[in-house]
C-alpha cells in the first residue's frame, strides 16, 4: 500500500537546494580559478568563489546543528544489510523493472549504498574541500609584508589536495543526478525534495510510527 508521507522537512530541502546552488557556483568559478575555462573573468571568479565558500560554510555549520539537534545524523550510520542487494539493484534490477529492494521511510530515508556515499561525503570530501580551501585563502605569499597567517612552503599540495577533492564532489554530483532517475517514477524523487511529500510503500505498524513522527515535524 503506498501513502504520501512527509519525508524531507523544511529546513532539510532549504539546506539541500541551498547546498547544491552553492556547490555549482563553487565548481564553476573554481574550474575557472583552475584555468579550465573563461566565463566570469579570473578576479571575479575569485571574488565570487571566496564568497560562495564563507556562504557553504555557514550552512555547514547550520546542518550539522539541524542534524544533531533533531538526530538526522542517524540517517548515515552505515550497514551492511541489503547492500548486495541494492548494488545488483543498481547494476541490473533497474533494468529490469525489479521492485526496489529496500523501502524508503520518514526513518530510514537512505538505502545501503547512498549511506556509504553520503557518509563519505560528509566525513571526508567536504572536510578535504573546506580544510584545503581555507589553506588557500590565508596562505601567506610573499608579497603580503610578512603577514603570517598560513605559513607553509609550498602551495602545490594543497591544490592538489583540492582539486583531488574538487573531481570527487563533481563525481558525486553526477552519480546524485542519475540516481534522481531511480525512483517509483523519474521524477519522484526530485519533486519529494520540493515539496516534502513522497508515496512510499509501508505496512501497518511502520505507518502509525511515521505517522506520529509526520505530526510532529510538520
Amino acid at each position: 500500500m503506498k501513502n504520501k508521507i512527509y519525508i524531507y522537512r523544511a529546513f532539510e530541502r532549504f539546506w539541500h537546494w541551498t547546498q547544491a546552488f552553492l556547490i555549482f557556483i563553487l565548481m564553476l568559478t573554481g574550474f575557472e580559478i583552475h584555468g579550465t575555462f573563461k566565463f566570469f573573468g579570473f578576479q571575479n571568479a575569485v571574488s565570487y568563489h571566496k564568497t560562495a565558500a564563507y556562504a557553504f560554510i555557514v550552512l555547514i555549520v547550520f546542518a550539522i546543528f539541524w542534524h544533531l539537534t533533531t538526530g538526522e545524523w542517524r540517517q548515515y550510520l552505515p550497514t551492511t544489510e541489503h547492500i548486495r542487494a541494492q548494488m545488483n539493484y543498481y547494476i541490473f534490477g533497474i533494468f529490469r523493472n525489479e521492485p526496489h529492494p529496500t523501502k524508503k521511510t520518514v526513518l530510514t530515508k537512505l538505502n545501503p549504498l547512498q549511506k556509504l556515499v553520503y557518509l563519505g561525503l560528509k566525513v571526508l570530501v567536504i572536510p578535504i574541500m573546506v580544510l584545503s580551501g581555507l589553506m588557500y585563502m590565508f596562505y601567506r605569499y610573499p608579497q603580503q609584508n610578512k603577514i603570517e597567517t598560513l605559513n607553509l612552503e609550498s602551495l602545490e599540495p594543497v591544490a592538489l589536495l583540492h582539486t583531488i577533492g574538487a573531481f570527487m564532489l563533481v563525481a558525486f554530483v553526477i552519480a546524485h543526478v542519475y540516481l534522481i532517475t531511480t525512483g517509483s517514477t523519474v521524477t519522484s524523487n526530485l519533486k519529494a525534495m520540493i515539496i516534502g511529500y513522497e508515496d512510499v510503500e509501508q505496512d501497518g505498524e511502520e505507518s502509525a510510527e511515521e505517522t506520529k513522527l509526520n505530526q510532529q515535524t510538520k
